[in-house]
């Protein structure tokens, strides 16, 4: 089941304010409601990522604030980024809507690669929304789920996939990233952190250096 989104979001406006904590916070007005996010941009950019959390939704990140702290450094290297804020946590073609607006709005500010990035439930939309943007030239999922996710398989040839899980992850278990790596076409890779949970807490700076790593070989160079 390939679950790809069966609707459409119209983007109306985006309103874009004022810088803070490297950040700054954007509300995008669709035809499904608002959105909001969170844009550290690079100057000039024309690379970036799309940073996804998992079921609850809201802000969270994985691995000891790996998403602010990955954005912030990615931008002194030319990389723009945008982590997302789900209307609707835990409906996932709503999700994937939201995340297809983020790039949308990436797309009117110059970027033209993109890398999307999604944590448990949001791995499962970051490999929705690889399929499903041409924009998209790398995925990166840590500890996902594996429903909504089968459709791995049809990511474009270029579109490479990093599939990161904890040994011992209680909520998800490593097989869901194993069966998505079986399913996935090369370029790939699949990284199994010994003695790590579902949150990836446990080896935050070996997830941190090897995201980043991925991330900015697989965008390639300015």
């Amino acid at each position: 089941m390939t679950h790809q989104t069966s609707f459409e979001m119209r983007l109306d406006a985006f309103e874009v304010g004022t810088e803070r904590e490297g950040y700054r916070p954007v509300r995008a007005r669709t035809s499904r409601g608002d959105l909001h996010f969170r844009w550290y941009p690079a100057v000039g950019a024309t690379r970036a990522v799309v940073w996804i959390g998992g079921v609850g939704g809201g802000w969270d990140t994985p691995a000891s604030d790996l998403y602010p702290t990955l954005a912030r450094e990615l931008a002194g290297q030319g990389i723009s980024s945008l982590r997302v804020r789900f209307r609707h946590p835990g409906r996932l073609e709503e999700c994937v809507l939201d995340v297809l607006a983020g790039i949308g709005f990436l797309a009117n500010e110059g970027i033209e690669r993109m890398g999307v990035v999604g944590h448990s439930f949001g791995g499962a939309v970051a490999i929705q929304v690889g399929v499903q943007s041409d924009r998209v030239r790398t995925v990166a999922t840590l500890a996902t789920q594996s429903y909504g996710a089968e459709c791995v398989d049809r990511l474009p040839p270029a579109t490479s996939l990093l599939l990161m899980h904890g040994r011992d992850d209680p909520v998800l278990p490593t097989f869901c990233s194993e069966h998505l790596a079986e399913l996935a076409h090369d370029p790939k890779r699949l990284v199994i952190f010994e003695g790590a949970g579902h949150c990836l807490e446990e080896v935050a700076p070996e997830v941190r250096t090897t995201v980043r790593n991925w991330l900015t070989a697989e965008l390639g160079e300015a």
